[in-house]
């Protein structure tokens, strides 16, 4: 593990204090998840654009050939 001195506004702090004190939870769990929740985030959209790099209209329009043209069977399932 690695310790870590982070300096924040007071009043984001405040905020953070609230938050942590009304969900029950320290407030380095509450770093943590908001540290891994960014992170995954990120690391998504890095996955995301390398997919997207690989794709190509002409597949996407060969795929989307193969798929009937019927109407849908309900009209829940309508746009």
């Amino acid at each position: 593990m690695t310790t870590i001195s982070l300096t924040i506004p007071d009043s984001l702090h405040a905020t953070v204090r609230d938050i942590v004190e009304r969900e029950d939870m320290s407030l380095e769990q509450f770093i943590m998840l908001a540290m891994a929740e960014k992170a995954s985030a990120i690391a998504t959209e890095t996955y995301l654009e390398a997919r997207a790099k690989r794709g190509s209209r002409e597949k996407f329009l060969a795929a989307m050939a193969k798929v009937a043209d019927v109407e849908p069977p309900t009209e829940q399932d309508r746009i």
